[in-house]
This record gives C-alpha cells, sequence and structure tokens, in this order.
C-alpha cells in the first residue's frame, strides 16, 4: 500500500478540531485538578507539623477527619482506571442517582464526564505532589517562621508556598502532560476527542497508516507545547 499524503490533508481539519476539543478537556481539567489537588493535598497534611504547629481542642478531630477524607478520595481514585471512571460517571452514576433519588431521565453528558473524570482523576495525583512539596519544605524555616509570631496562614502564604511551588512544577508539568494522553481514553463514552475522529475517519477510508501516524505527530505536537511553556515557567521560577 502506497502511503498518500492527500488522506492527510483531508483528514487534517476533522483531526484538528478534535485535537481543538483534546486542549478544551485538558485545560479545564487541570484547572479544577489542580483545585482539587491542592485542597486535598492540604487536607492530607491537616494538623501535622508540616503546616506549622498541631491544632488544639475542636480543631484536633476537625483536622484528622479532614485527612481522613482526604486520603480516602486520593487512594480511591489512584487505586482505580481512568477509564473506570469516566465509564461509572457516564452509564452508572446517572443510575445511581436514580435509584437514591429517584430522578427520571438523569444522564451526564459524554463531554462533561470526560472534564469532570480528568479533573477528578488529576486531582488525586496533584494532592500527592502538593503533599509531598509542603513535607520537603526543611523544618527549620518552620520553626523560624513561627518564632517570630506570624500566623499559620502567613506561614503557608510566605514561608511554605513559594518553595513547595518551585518544587512542584516539574512532577505538575509530568502529570499535565499525562492528563492531556488520557483524554483518548474518553473514546469509550464518544467524545469527539483527537482519538475518536481519528477512528472515526480511518473507518471511512480505511487509511491506517497515515490517519494514525497523523493522530500521534498531533499529539506530539501538543505535549511537546505544553512540556515548553512548562518548562518556562519553571526558568521563571528558578529567577526568583
Amino acid at each position: 500500500m502506497d502511503f498518500e499524503f492527500s488522506v492527510i490533508i483531508e483528514s487534517l481539519p476533522a483531526l484538528l478540531e478534535g485535537a481543538k476539543l483534546t486542549w478544551f478537556i485538558t485545560i479545564l481539567g487541570i484547572v479544577g485538578g489542580m483545585s482539587i489537588g491542592i485542597l486535598a493535598g492540604l487536607g492530607r497534611l491537616a494538623g501535622t507539623e508540616s503546616l506549622g504547629e498541631e491544632p488544639q481542642g475542636f480543631f484536633k478531630p476537625l483536622s484528622v477527619l479532614i485527612r481522613y477524607v482526604s486520603g480516602g478520595y486520593v487512594e480511591s481514585i489512584r487505586g482505580t482506571p481512568i477509564i473506570v471512571q469516566a465509564m461509572f460517571l457516564y452509564f452508572a452514576f446517572p443510575m445511581l442517582v436514580k435509584a437514591v433519588i429517584d430522578i427520571e431521565r438523569f444522564r451526564v453528558e459524554a463531554l462533561t464526564a470526560a472534564v469532570i473524570t480528568i479533573m477528578v482523576n488529576a486531582g488525586a495525583y496533584i494532592a500527592e505532589i502538593v503533599r509531598g512539596s509542603v513535607i520537603s519544605v526543611h523544618k527549620g524555616l518552620l520553626e523560624a517562621g513561627m518564632s517570630l509570631g506570624i500566623s499559620r496562614f502567613q506561614l503557608i502564604a510566605h514561608v511554605i508556598g513559594p518553595i513547595a511551588i518551585r518544587r512542584m512544577i516539574p512532577p505538575l508539568g509530568n502529570q499535565f502532560i499525562i492528563s492531556l494522553k488520557d483524554t483518548s481514553l474518553f473514546i469509550v463514552i464518544g467524545v469527539g476527542e483527537l482519538t475518536r475522529q481519528g477512528q472515526e475517519i480511518m473507518a471511512s477510508n480505511f487509511r491506517a497508516l497515515e490517519v494514525w501516524l497523523t493522530v500521534a505527530i498531533l499529539y506530539l505536537i501538543m505535549t511537546t507545547c505544553l512540556a515548553m511553556t512548562l518548562r518556562y515557567f519553571e526558568k521563571k521560577m528558578k529567577m526568583f
């Protein structure tokens, strides 16, 4: 079989539309995942010396509860495949809602399920990145801050935060790239992202070589752009 560049040219508009949707899912998923991950990561450290002095009174059992809830979320998400999470949210969750509160015709749109899945999945891994980065801050800096009498919020914002953020960037970059590539798994719930578009084009013209080579190159371009952007921010952070 001869390699035909005309197939690539004909397929490119549809594939670029799929790539655009891939970016859309990835960006929303990363933004949401960062928010969830920061909360869950700090939640796993609630009431520990890593965030300053241990809480007293009512806040002590509350911090324990927060740690267990955050830990349960992280372990349950990391312990299950993302494709199972997507299929559960798209197929099983509406059935669960109907069984519990008896809402008829409740459903989750495929695109909504994809974005939420990326948010929740990435959030669990980002939580561990946040936790590890905070733990890596030298205790001497925390003790110095507390000896100056600054509040816990100031300690997190001005001592722990800046140092931890610099250390988060490389592993966060890796997680962002993984999340981008994970969007290809949403083909199972019918989301029209890049991989889905490639499958539909290949099913119509049977030119697997040209189509999947183009899909692979587009993914490579997207991950390279993401990696270069994160590397730029990493260099900027090192300047301060």
